[in-house]
């Protein structure tokens, strides 16, 4: 059974989208099969896997409007082994129609369904916005991944994606939960960073990923070279960060199968 998770946070400049992406390419690794949807306009995780937005056929937006199947859209990143549904700018207009369609909270969904067994894992990477793109995203999901900064205002934000979260499950996805929250850019040097990530353990226990994404260049570096970290620089921290993050997202979900 696939597994759809979606990650999202609408504050920007967290690292959603680096995550996504080098997410995908790690469980590719560890040989699960994988789709990337770039439900983004702004198409940062389509430029990120190497694949150019300005030059697209067909996009997510196709399939959110109706005209495209899920298949027709969908390219594979040969040089990270994942799948990849493509975005730009034109998926601002797929919002407008979702939201005077009749059906548009589930467009992503029926656009999956036909689809969703050829994959082990399907990751969304959502806009930093709770719009009806993300919503979307949500009522497809089983469960959302939370990238976060430790910072000052990281648990005002979190409040209010919580209740989104519990609104979708309540009302049209009964089935949705909190995969887990990453602490993203994290400096251990940074005395706030710390009091931040100790009351996030504090308040949600084991939903928080073991895991820590340190701030490191070469995660930095790596999008502009249309590549994840992992194939960029396999030895540097932040691809050894998200080889840790696929491992414990594999545990969680089969703990008998992953040492």
């Amino acid at each position: 059974m696939s597994r759809i998770i979606a990650v999202t946070n609408q504050k920007g400049g967290v690292g959603k989208t680096t995550t996504s992406v080098n997410l995908c390419a790690a469980l590719a690794a560890s040989d699960r099969r994988v789709l990337l949807i770039d439900i983004d306009p702004q198409g940062n995780a389509t430029m990120g896997c190497g694949v150019d937005k300005h030059e697209l056929e067909r996009s997510t937006y196709d399939v959110l409007i109706g005209e495209a199947r899920a298949l027709d859209a969908i390219i594979h990143v040969e040089a990270s082994g994942f799948d990849l549904m493509p975005s730009n700018g034109d998926v601002t207009a797929a919002e407008v129609a979702l939201l005077n369609g009749e059906n548009g909270q589930r467009a992503l969904r029926d656009a999956l369904t036909p689809i969703e067994s050829r994959y082990d894992y399907v990751i969304i990477d959502c806009p930093p916005a709770l719009n009806m793109l993300t919503i979307n995203a949500l009522v497809s999901a089983q469960s959302v991944l939370i990238p976060m900064q430790c910072e000052y205002y990281a648990l005002e934000g979190l409040s209010a994606l919580l209740d989104t979260i519990d609104q979708i499950a309540s009302t049209v996805n009964p089935e949705l939960k909190v995969e887990g929250l990453l602490r993203t850019m994290f400096d251990p040097r940074n005395n706030l960073s710390n009091e931040v990530s100790a009351q996030l353990i504090l308040h949600f226990g084991d939903k928080v990923y073991r895991t820590v994404v340190p701030r490191n260049v070469r995660l930095a570096e790596a999008p502009s070279h249309g590549l994840p970290v992992l194939q960029y620089d396999r030895l540097s921290r932040g691809a050894k960060a998200y080889q840790i993050l696929a491992d414990e997202v594999l545990r969680r979900e089969h703990p008998r199968q992953v040492a």
